[in-house]
């Protein structure tokens, strides 16, 4: 899953650890998320699109998975 969850931290002039205080997260854990690494949680997931006030769907992308098609 792909996110823009750096862009949007920089954007709104927040370091890693202040992004984490607000969503009572650790600041590994914002960075595995900046770095695909990890997925959120729904209640994380709802913590940080309330916090930037976007669609959680806008920051968080899910890319179905291609299934070969053996036919």
């Amino acid at each position: 899953m792909k996110n823009i969850l750096e862009q949007l931290r920089n954007q709104a002039g927040l370091t890693q650890q202040e992004l984490a205080d607000r969503v009572d997260v650790s600041r590994q854990t914002i960075i595995s998320l900046e770095n695909g690494r990890y997925n959120p949680s729904i209640i994380l997931a709802f913590r940080l699109a309330r916090l930037f006030d976007q669609p959680i769907e806008s920051i968080f992308i899910y890319e179905e998975e291609q299934e070969n098609d053996i036919s």
